[in-house]
């Protein structure tokens, strides 16, 4: 950002390096989600940065923020603006899950939290699915490979998309909680695609998939074939 001098992490100090190095791996991570919502903003022109009014046009207290905004359909990003790493932020109504450390908070009030150089307000809504990668070196990859779909508080339906290098649909993925049975089904092609029940930590029944645990909810191995996954909590 300037064409009079040269700005790089590592002519200030090595945390700076540090610090781009981790929001470059997650970014990473996160491009099948990303690059999903960006083919999604090319044929709508829904930005996929956008003002909180867009998606909570009921919510008043969503008219005037200017320092937070929805990064996609399923994301809420609060940059931090101050030194001390104070953050003042407010979610909507519903349930939300801070997308690396994993803690829920309800919504529908401000919030004021602490935040190092390494993380920031990042929420994933209640009801949504983010596709995420495996890969954190390149930003163009295999969307399809060893991908995992981090569901979030799913009590009624979500559905999310990946993409392939064209822009074209490789994976849709529909759910839906009927009174405590979650059934997911799938529709186009992935390698190695897995199911990450954020927050769940356990699970009664599960058919088309194989049941791991881990720090962040259970995980649901899904069978080759794409099969519907039922999952009985």
């Amino acid at each position: 950002h300037g064409s009079t001098s040269y700005r790089v992490p590592w002519n200030f100090d090595e945390e700076s390096c540090d610090v781009l190095r981790f929001f470059t791996k997650l970014k990473g991570k996160l491009m099948p989600y990303l690059f999903a919502q960006a083919v999604k903003t090319h044929t709508t022109g829904i930005p996929m940065m956008r003002p909180m009014v867009m998606d909570y046009t009921d919510d008043i207290a969503c008219r005037y923020l200017d320092q937070q905004y929805m990064l996609g359909d399923s994301l809420l990003c609060a940059p931090v603006f101050r030194e001390d790493g104070v953050a003042n932020f407010y979610l909507p109504e519903g349930k939300w899950t801070h997308l690396l450390s994993n803690e829920k908070r309800e919504g529908g009030h401000w919030l004021r939290e602490n935040y190092d150089f390494f993380s920031l307000p990042l929420f994933a809504r209640e009801n949504s699915i983010v596709a995420i990668g495996a890969n954190n070196q390149q930003p163009d990859y295999d969307y399809g490979k060893d991908l995992t779909l981090h569901v979030f508080e799913l009590s009624d339906q979500a559905s999310a998309k990946v993409c392939d290098s064209k822009g074209n649909d490789m994976l849709s993925v529909s759910a839906v909680n009927e009174n405590g049975v979650i059934t997911f089904k799938f529709d186009g092609k992935a390698e190695n695609l897995s199911v990450l029940l954020r927050n769940v930590e356990n699970v009664k029944h599960v058919s088309g998939a194989e049941v791991e645990q881990n720090e962040l909810g259970t995980v649901l191995k899904v069978n080759a074939d794409l099969s519907d996954v039922v999952v009985t909590l």
